[in-house]
């Protein structure tokens, strides 16, 4: 595990030093960007923007006044982003094990705290690795959400960050995040390449080792967001991954006492007010439940408790309760990336 840190560390810290130097296009956040996300992106100094190395668009919805992680902050481009979605009342901070991104990301303090209008800087970075975060002494039961930008794929634990993240995490909480993911194992030739590993390549989880770790860590009911297949745009690296696909998928994991492990019915049902800043027509909560303004909508039982007991409670009307059980819930699809296209709505 040392050694495939440190390898991480060199590549992020010594190879690259700017998004031009990775060798694919894994590393690249290639998501539309939403128009009401445009004005906080182009906010963000060039010279942070320039070392950005994520894969997704980590920045889900109702985030004012929040206290948010990011795990693998790298130069800090998602904690100034998030910084002013959270307002100058919520909080971020970034964990980081990078001394040069971090000193990127310390740098520009000064200039984002300006660049918002803001009293006083709502952004902090550590020094750490993300499979230790209590030897920051971060507290049980303390942040609202928790962001990862194609990180958790380099780490050599991953079984010991989502278990950190659920420690941390408040009860109704949230891990939103984007990594890659693989529809096999790799192999340990692969693992042990620097080049297949920094590209956030041969560190990614199949997708069956990813349920089996997250529920162990007590994220019962992993819920997929989106998902695109990635193209590396090198022969030479294709070669060496041969028939492996690899996706770049967004998951969310609440941390909820009661989820079930299957969708169950309980004929319930809820009705979205339209009241979410930017989603007044509809809301996403994942590819499979999606809520259109004043509609009643059945939902199974751990979709209603992911909406009552989270930071959306306001934003619903929920009718039905757990008295009466009719079966399994047939609406939420799968949480597969290569499934994804294949999926219903609920």
């Amino acid at each position: 595990m040392d050694e495939i840190t440190s390898k991480v560390q060199e590549y992020y810290g010594k190879i690259l030093t700017t998004t031009n130097d990775l060798k694919t296009s894994t590393c690249c956040d290639s998501d539309t960007t939403p128009d009401w996300l445009k004005a906080p992106m182009a906010n963000i100094h060039p010279e942070v923007a320039g070392r950005y190395y994520g894969c997704g668009l980590v920045a889900p919805e109702k985030l004012l006044g929040a206290r948010i992680l990011d795990l693998g902050s790298g130069s800090g481009r998602d904690c100034y982003l998030l910084s002013q979605l959270v307002g100058e009342s919520g909080f971020v901070l970034g964990v980081d094990m990078t001394d040069e991104q971090l000193a990127v990301a310390n740098k520009h303090l000064e200039f984002h705290r300006e660049k918002f209008n803001y009293g006083k800087s709502n952004v902090e970075f550590k020094k750490g690795r993300i499979e230790h975060l209590d030897q920051l002494e971060l507290p049980d039961n303390y942040f609202d959400i928790i962001v990862s930008n194609c990180v958790i794929n380099l780490s050599a634990d991953k079984a010991a960050v989502f278990k950190e993240a659920y420690r941390v995490l408040k009860p109704g909480g949230e891990m939103y995040f984007a990594d890659v993911y693989a529809n096999k194992r790799m192999s340990r030739e692969l693992i042990e390449d620097p080049i297949l590993y920094g590209e956030c390549l041969s560190g990614a989880l199949y997708w069956n080792d990813f349920f089996r770790l997250a529920r162990k860590a007590g994220f019962t009911d992993p819920r997929l967001v989106s998902s695109r297949v990635l193209e590396m745009h090198n022969k030479e690296i294709e070669a060496k991954t041969q028939d492996i696909e690899f996706y770049s998928t967004t998951y969310r994991l609440f941390k909820i006492l009661e989820l079930e492990e299957q969708c169950e019915d309980y004929g319930q049902t809820v009705r979205y007010l339209g009241s979410i800043k930017n989603q007044p027509h509809e809301f996403k909560l994942d590819a499979n439940n999606i809520f259109t303004t004043d509609q009643m909508t059945p939902v199974c039982g751990n979709t209603y408790r992911m909406l009552a007991e989270g930071r959306f409670a306001a934003d619903f009307e929920f009718f039905g309760d757990f008295s009466a059980h009719h079966g399994g819930f047939n609406g939420c699809g799968t949480n597969q990336p290569d499934d994804i296209d294949k999926t219903a709505c609920c």
